[in-house]
């Protein structure tokens, strides 16, 4: 799931800003001891994401590369990509269905967009209700939608 990696992420690039971490198997403990259990093999996936090399200090950015923050909310595109699994239009509002927990990070990118039609949205666990102003509007934003999509 596309909130556990960025979560996952986020923690490893925190455990490394917070002290030097020699391998990945100390890595992988630490992670552990927070709850998360992981794989070799997706932390190396991981690191190499992130774009994390091994240093005598520990793990650090690529030089000359600015390491991404994988917790700053998507564009409405990718989290489009990443969270929504269906979509129905309801008078003039939007029911877009996701996975547990990708209700919050897709409403969020849906008010980042400042769209005109859109008055606001309201996000539960695996569900956004985009609240359109007229039934044309939420023709409109589904349309717009749907075309990130392709």
């Amino acid at each position: 799931m596309a909130v556990q990696k960025r979560f996952r992420q986020g923690q490893i690039l925190k455990l490394l800003t917070g002290q030097a971490v020699a391998s990945q198997d100390e890595l992988r403990r630490q992670l552990g001891h927070l709850g998360m259990r992981v794989t070799q093999a997706t932390l190396s996936r991981d690191l190499r994401e992130l774009r994390l090399v091994k240093t005598s200090e520990g793990y650090r950015p690529l030089p000359g590369v600015a390491t991404k923050d994988p917790s700053p909310l998507p564009a409405l595109a990718r989290a489009l990509r990443d969270f929504l699994l269906d979509m129905r239009p309801a008078q003039n509002m939007l029911v877009l269905k996701t996975p547990p927990s990708g209700a919050q990070p897709l409403a969020a990118a849906v008010d980042a967009e400042h769209w005109k039609e859109v008055a606001g949205t309201l996000a539960g666990d695996d569900t956004v209700l985009v609240i359109c102003s007229s039934r044309g509007a939420c023709n409109s934003v589904r349309k717009r939608v749907e075309e990130m999509l392709r």
